[in-house]
């Protein structure tokens, strides 16, 4: 299994079953500059470089900027980008002419940006050429003269501007999908009992919905082990908000360590007793990268990662989208010797020879 860009240790559901589909591969190698749960789950790290030791152009869809991103400093170490990772492989595997088409980091850079540019000068606007673009550091891209609405050709003429759905119209009732029989997928829209709910069996052993929201001291996982990322932790673990009432008839006060658990895993976490989550409910922002205390099925993670308690069930056999939102749970205080936070701990390095 061959891994670049990404960190499936914070952003995957069910951890546990991810960790044991980790072990299957014979080999893993991940491009990585930090020592992530990833990475210390992969047999072989190739440092990989960050956005400040490499070229790169930034934009996205709706963004009125397309960005610059010249480095600022040159790899450390052996670093390299993910660029020249594959073209020293490709290079190794007798290939390196087809995948680098013979351009470097700046060729590709170039090449994209004349590309981006050469198929949006309908709109009339000075676009500059890629040398001045790069002396500039940014593009302002101006305003259309129209403003955005969805649908618009559509509304104006349904018929001649079809949607891209079987009947080309909005479709209330999907013959198509009725065709597919999905029990889990009617032709309509449809309330379906989740599969974790306060009405549901697993209700009664686990009497709490976990809700996990984006954090407040972080974007989602990166720079987690950073004082700015500390201010939400307690006690060096995750926090997790409840309901003073909920918290009183476990016996946990404000800042106690807690246990959360469900049938998929369980993770440690410090008790936040707020008003402002509803009774039964329970929020742990997703970021804590993942810290196992052991080498077990279902270790503990000690950090409080809150993907070690939600299902990685698909919202439907057609779908398959992530219904991760409706998760039960149960706290209880945490009584025993806390285990250590490792998962900042970097790797013994040994010495080059």
């Amino acid at each position: 299994m061959y891994w670049a860009g990404g960190n499936p240790f914070h952003h995957h559901q069910d951890l546990n079953q991810l960790r044991s589909a980790f072990r299957r591969p014979q080999t893993v190698v991940v491009h990585e500059p930090w020592w992530t749960a990833t990475a210390r789950h992969a047999d072989i790290v190739l440092p990989a470089t960050t956005t400040l030791e490499r070229n790169d152009i930034g934009s996205a869809q709706r963004d009125p900027f397309v960005l610059a991103m010249e480095k600022a400093i040159e790899p450390v170490g052996e670093a390299r980008n993910d660029y020249s990772i594959f073209a020293a492989l490709a290079q190794r595997l007798g290939c390196a002419e087809a995948f680098t088409q013979g351009r470097d980091e700046m060729g590709w850079l170039r090449h994209l940006y004349d590309s981006w540019r050469d198929s949006v000068r309908t709109n009339q606007a000075a676009i500059p050429d890629f040398d001045r673009f790069w002396a500039d550091g940014y593009f302002e891209i101006p305003k259309g003269a129209d403003e955005f609405v969805m649908f618009e050709k559509f509304r104006a003429d349904p018929l001649a501007n079809k949607l891209t759905t079987p009947s080309g119209r909005i479709e209330l009732y999907s013959e198509k999908i009725a065709g597919f029989g999905y029990d889990n997928c009617p032709p309509h829209a449809t309330w379906i009992e989740p599969s974790e709910w306060h009405g549901g069996s697993d209700a009664e052993k686990f009497p709490l919905h976990l809700v996990s929201s984006q954090p407040r001291y972080k974007l989602h996982s990166q720079m987690d082990s950073e004082q700015i990322s500390a201010r939400g932790k307690i006690n060096g673990r995750e926090a997790i908000a409840m309901h003073p009432d909920d918290a009183r008839r476990r016996g946990i006060k404000d800042g106690d360590i807690v246990r959360v658990h469900n049938a998929r895993g369980a993770c440690l976490a410090g008790a936040q007793l707020t008003d402002t989550v509803s009774p039964g409910v329970a929020k742990q922002s997703c970021g804590a990268w993942y810290d196992p205390a052991g080498a077990e099925d279902g270790a503990l993670c000690a950090h409080g990662n809150a993907n070690v308690l939600t299902h990685d069930r698909g919202t439907s056999k057609l779908s398959q989208e992530p219904s991760t939102g409706t998760n039960m749970v149960e706290i209880e205080l945490w009584t025993e010797a806390l285990p250590a936070v490792r998962a900042f701990t970097p790797p013994e390095v040994a010495a080059s020879a």
